[in-house]
């Protein structure tokens, strides 16, 4: 079984979130047993690739190149499965890209990862995030849980497009069999079932708009509104923390410049011939610091928008 594309879906076998929606991934389709890659288990149906990995998923780079190298198969897209945490204990559903573009460049990030770079935005974020909150209201059963993206954060690095889709967010939900079966739902029906999770194709999307955020918390409070509406692409999004500005002489230093221009050249890797467009949350800087954003964002020639402006250039209805 060789396919010269494929999705690969990367499962943690020390995690038990990832371990129960491969399991419930498994359970709806006849998956094929292929050989080893890298002397662990993978499974393959049609062109989706399930790779079990022991451990310590977010520091294993390059994990597209690897699967190529050994099987000759291009990976177009990788989704990691996973848990969340967070000290809030909040039980959570939640969806993010991945990167540290904020880090110094060529350093290990303390979750993984590569300084200064982000690996490209898998292109179903949003329509997956649409699918999660619709398909959400019908599951009594996950009342508990809270929906939301996060920001781009941790390893591992890939070239492929890349998503993470995570139970959260301790111990006592991570084994949730009902969240772990209604995400691999999601996952199923996206890549198996036409009409769910559209992927971007540049002759037929080329044009549209394409949103970057840039500031605000970890879970990207505003992306979560506006990514909530049909017919928009979402690209990085950066929390203020992963804009750190320093101030030298009155020359705005720092990172900024350098996360940005990471998050946006991958999101236009993911996304040919999309217009890239920018939402900034004023608050979450101080004047100096917007302007010296808003000069860069000139100089690469990216809109600036709130959202009201977002709003009606998508030709959409404000909620």
């Amino acid at each position: 079984m060789v396919a010269t594309n494929i999705s690969l879906i990367i499962i943690n076998r020390s995690d038990i979130a990832s371990l129960n929606q491969g399991d419930a991934l498994k359970s709806m389709r006849d998956w094929k047993l292929l050989d080893p890659v890298e002397g662990h288990p993978t499974y393959g149906c049609e062109n989706i690739r399930m790779w079990y990995l022991p451990e310590k998923v977010l520091w294993e780079d390059f994990l597209d190149r690897r699967w190529y190298e050994s099987t000759g198969e291009t990976v177009r897209e990788a989704i990691f499965p996973s848990r969340h945490s967070a000290a809030s204990g909040q039980a959570s559903l939640t969806l993010h890209p991945i990167g540290i573009p904020h880090l110094t460049a060529g350093e290990q990030g303390p979750y993984g990862g590569i300084g200064g770079k982000a690996p490209p935005p898998n292109t179903r974020l949003a329509s997956w995030w649409r699918m999660l909150n619709k398909r959400w209201t019908s599951h009594a059963e996950l009342n508990e849980f809270d929906l939301s993206l996060e920001v781009t954060h941790h390893g591992p690095y890939l070239d492929a497009p890349s998503l993470f889709i995570e139970v959260g967010s301790t111990e006592a939900t991570w084994g949730h069999v009902g969240a772990a079966e209604f995400l691999a739902k999601l996952t199923h029906d996206a890549l198996f079932e036409e009409g769910h999770g559209v992927v971007w194709d540049e002759e037929q999307h080329s044009g549209s708009l394409v949103l970057i955020t840039l500031g605000g918390g970890h879970y990207a409070p505003r992306a979560n509104v506006l990514a909530g509406y049909n017919g928009v692409w979402l690209g990085h999004m950066l929390a203020t923390y992963a804009l750190p500005f320093e101030k030298n002489d009155g020359v705005p230093g720092g990172t900024w410049a350098q996360s940005i221009d990471a998050a946006v050249d991958s999101t236009m890797q993911s996304f040919p011939g999309a217009q890239l467009v920018v939402y900034m949350e004023k608050k979450a800087f101080k004047g100096w610091q917007r302007q010296a954003i808003r000069d860069h964002l000139e100089m690469k020639k990216l809109p600036l928008m709130n959202s009201k402006r977002f709003i009606e250039e998508m030709g959409l209805t404000e909620k």
